[in-house]
């Protein structure tokens, strides 16, 4: 616990003169007139003599209360710092009390806080559900409460409700008593000593499937009514995890019950409140044999994060929100490990790279931050959820595993949650514990990766071909010089006329390899460094002629650290594209043709018009082998995995190839029955790019009456990527007007503004309307809309977007709107380049 000097330099900080113990929070929302109004009492500890008590509130009315029989005389509210002040009729003298207040408050359409959602029903009527989210800071906009992670307390909730609906909290139901007038008291059981953002109260027509028992944990998923057929696969899913972890901690899963939650509108991916986890519903409902590998994966991955946190970050939690990447990055990295063993061939440690190759495109910016760094404001918090904390931080995680060693890693991981159950933590804790266990030096290793922006680019470098050097430096796009430096965990696998062996170091100067004539080097050959590679003086073209075969996650370093040399202007455009011409000529790998695909469409996206034609040929003759060797049609049996690389590979021959005969075959799949889901999902998203008015009704159509929720995505998104002017109208019109849910409508914008020909109309739109959109949008959607102005790179609309939000601020993403900026910058640049080599 911080003392009260501590606290009192942070203006948003409460004082700890009054601390909490124990909430008994009973509440009644109306679904109808959309407000709740509530009861709660606190057992406090009061520390030091006052007549007053400071904690969190926001948009709520104290209507009265008492402590100890003595009578709240007055409620100061300060909407600034989100802190209501109560004063007392007189002093109250250290020791236990009992703080009683009634309030009210309204059920808000902002995703945040205590929050309606709606969905209609299989007889077309609107339901509504009442539903929480509380992190980072928002359980204050449901209850008057100590709102601060280290200020952690026992909840026992009871909820009010009509006889028909459901009612849920993060404990078990434990008593349901007629109140009259139709409606009951359900009460749950108390938690455990937990933060305030944790907790979970949800009320609505909800249905539950029946309880699968987990080591003695009854888990069920618990879903809008008439939604039953689409949770079998969650529910197999969210039962592995759970044990899996179970077993990696070593520890029991520290709930009551286990409950995954379908929410229709929700802000975030999916909420780790204890026993009441609540997600999207396309992260928890849906069909399998309509979705692809990647929307099932998808899904896993979130479950599987999600339940990581019941230990990290619920049974052992960050002393404040400074520490908000540990308990996200360990989750992400435990998210890897769950999946992989739950289905190997699905190879998520690969699929990983794609993730990490985001993260790197942002720590390759002047604007990026360090993964820790100083929270002073809520708004400083929600700037946190970004690829920096969950991608850098996991990358940097799994460095340290396989610096460790797997087994020792996992045993400091089980000491720390050990150590440090029901507690709060800093971040050289988990460093520490991992040092005791294993006699290494974890925090020396990792300082310089989470309390430093950006990482290095490793070169490998020979002067006259019989000895290698290694060196480091920041590696960065705009190529200013930096003197950074890391401690670099580097292999390198090195092979001569005789033998090949594997060197170890931690660079930091330049080094020497020790072997000496080598005949090739390869640098980071497992991936697990976070740090690009880049050879000099032939190395790489050595590696490809004489090294062995490269497994497909060695290649898709490869294609990703040639991308990030070419972006940062170390590589030609011309170099890039023969290098991808050699590399995709034998591809058959989905994670390398994912990165090679994503890589041409940047370039068919920056490539002047009287250009496109030769680059779309250049495309058809790397894909059009891919997919002939793959097939159209699905083999009985066959991987996963190949069915989406036959969407990919379809896609890309069909959009960026341009070809013919490739779009006519996704016509005529769009149209037909029992097409495999990879393909039908390529085929539609090819008949949107090169769709007209006709096309765009029928995909509209499909999406108003999806029947899962991954379909109704899948529609969505693709109407974004038609080019008529007109219909780019309706779909931006859509975002404001209610047909679309508030929580996709930033991503459709940022779809919009990331489409080849019509990103301006959609950049003139969101400035036209931007005050109804900063209303309508939950405000942690809208950074990650504005990250479609990257693909606005003429100079002239960089200019014109800079001059917007510098009138336009955005403050819950303050950073991440000036990573976009710099990012435009760069893509301005660079599409320079491209116009260069390729017009």
């Amino acid at each position: 616990m911080d003392s009260p000097a501590e606290s009192s330099v942070n203006p948003y900080r409460l004082p700890r003169g009054v601390v909490p113990r124990r909430y008994e929070l009973r509440l009644e929302p109306d679904l109808e007139a959309f407000t709740f109004a509530g009861t709660v009492g606190v057992d406090v500890e009061v520390v030091e003599p006052t007549s007053e008590i400071v904690l969190n509130a926001a948009e709520l009315e104290i209507s009265g209360g008492d402590l100890n029989g003595v009578a709240l005389t007055e409620v100061d509210y300060d909407g600034e710092h989100e802190r209501a002040v109560l004063r007392l009729g007189e002093t109250v003298q250290p020791g236990t009390a009992r703080l009683n207040l009634a309030f009210t408050g309204t059920l808000n359409d902002q995703l945040r806080g205590f929050y309606r959602s709606t969905f209609t029903d299989d007889d077309g009527d609107e339901r509504v559900i009442a539903t929480t989210q509380f992190e980072s800071t928002n359980a204050r906009r449901a209850f008057p409460c100590w709102d601060e992670p280290d200020l952690k307390a026992v909840f026992e909730v009871t909820l009010v409700v009509p006889d028909d609906l459901m009612a849920l909290s993060s404990g078990a139901e434990v008593d349901s008593k007629p109140t009259g007038n139709g409606r009951r008291a359900v009460s749950f059981a108390p938690t455990m000593e937990m933060s305030t953002y944790l907790l979970a109260f949800i009320v609505g027509p909800l249905e539950a499937t029946d309880p699968v028992d987990v080591n003695g944990t009854p888990l069920r998923v618990v879903h809008p009514i008439g939604k039953g057929h689409l949770t079998e696969y969650a529910l197999d899913a969210g039962a592995f995890c759970l044990g899996f972890f179970e077993d990696y901690f070593a520890i029991d899963y520290p709930g009551d019950k286990l409950d995954l939650v379908a929410i229709p509108d929700f802000a975030f991916g999916a909420m780790e409140n204890m026993g009441c986890v609540t997600f999207r519903e396309i992260l928890l409902l849906l069909d399998p044999d309509s979705s692809t590998q990647q929307e099932r994966q998808t899904a896993v991955d979130v479950i599987a994060h999600e339940l990581a946190h019941m230990w990290f970050g619920n049974l052992v939690t960050m002393k404040w929100w400074n520490g908000i990447w540990l308990k996200e990055a360990f989750a992400t990295f435990c998210e890897m490990l769950a999946v992989d063993a739950y289905r190997p061939d699905w190879k998520r440690w690969l699929a990983f790279g794609l993730s990490r190759a985001a993260a790197f495109d942002v720590d390759a910016l002047a604007a990026t931050r360090a993964v820790e760094y100083p929270v002073i404001s809520p708004a400083d918090a929600e700037g946190m959820y970004d690829l920096l904390t969950y991608e850098k931080g996991a990358a940097a995680v799994r460095m340290l595993e396989q610096y460790l060693g797997a087994d020792e890693f996992r045993d400091g991981v089980r000491h720390y949650l050990r150590r440090h159950s029901y507690a709060n933590t800093e971040t050289h804790d988990i460093w520490d514990a991992l040092a005791e266990s294993t006699g290494e030096p974890a925090r020396d290793v990792m300082d310089s990766w989470i309390f430093q922006g950006g990482h290095p680019v490793v070169t490998a470098a020979t002067d006259d071909g019989s000895a290698i050097t290694l060196r480091q430096e920041r590696f960065r796009y705009d190529g200013q010089p930096d003197d950074a430096r890391w401690q670099v965990p580097v292999v390198a696998a090195v092979g001569t006329n005789a033998a090949e062996h594997t060197e170890r170091i931690v660079l930091n100067d330049p080094v020497a390899l020790s072997t000496e004539d080598p005949a090739w080097v390869m640098v980071n050959p497992t991936a697990d460094g976070f740090y690009r590679v880049a050879y000099e003086g032939g190395l790489l073209d050595q590696l490809l002629d004489s090294g062995p075969a490269l497994d497909s996650l060695q290649r898709y370093v490869l294609v990703d650290d040639q991308w990030a040399l070419t972006v940062a202007n170390r590589l030609s455009v011309a170099d890039y594209a023969a290098f991808a011409e050699r590399m995709a000529a034998a591809e058959d790998d989905l994670a390398v043709w994912r990165r090679l695909a994503g890589t041409l469409g940047t370039l068919d996206h920056m490539v002047p018009d009287d250009g496109r034609a030769d680059l779309q040929a250049r495309v058809r003759s790397l894909v059009g082998p891919a997919l002939s060797r793959v097939g159209w049609e699905p083999v009985a049996g066959e991987d996963e995995r190949i069915g989406e690389l036959r969407g990919v590979l379809a896609r890309t021959l069909a959009v960026g190839g341009n070809d013919a005969d490739a779009i006519a075959r996704c016509r005529e799949l769009i149209a037909a029955e029992a097409v495999d889901p990879a393909l039908a999902a390529a085929a539609i998203a090819v008949v949107a790019a090169t769709g007209d008015y006709a096309d765009y009704q029928e995909i509209h159509h499909r999406y108003q009456s999806a029947p899962t929720p991954q379909l109704e995505l899948r529609y969505l998104m693709a109407l974004t990527t038609f080019d008529d002017p007109a219909l780019m109208d309706r779909t931006l019109a859509a975002t404001l007007d209610g047909t679309v849910r508030s929580q996709d409508a930033g991503f459709v914008l940022r779809g919009c503004l990331e489409n080849r020909g019509r990103g301006p109309q959609a950049w003139a739109f969101i400035t036209g309307h931007w005050d109804d959109i900063n209303q309508r949008l939950p405000t942690a959607i809208v950074p990650r809309m504005l990250g479609g102005i990257t693909a606005l790179s003429t100079p002239e609309l960089a200019q014109s977007v800079q001059a917007f939000l510098d009138d336009h601020p955005v403050p819950q993403g303050k950073l991440i709107v000036a990573q976009h900026l710099e990012r435009q910058q760069i893509n301005v640049q660079l599409r320079r380049r491209v116009q260069e080599a390729l017009g």
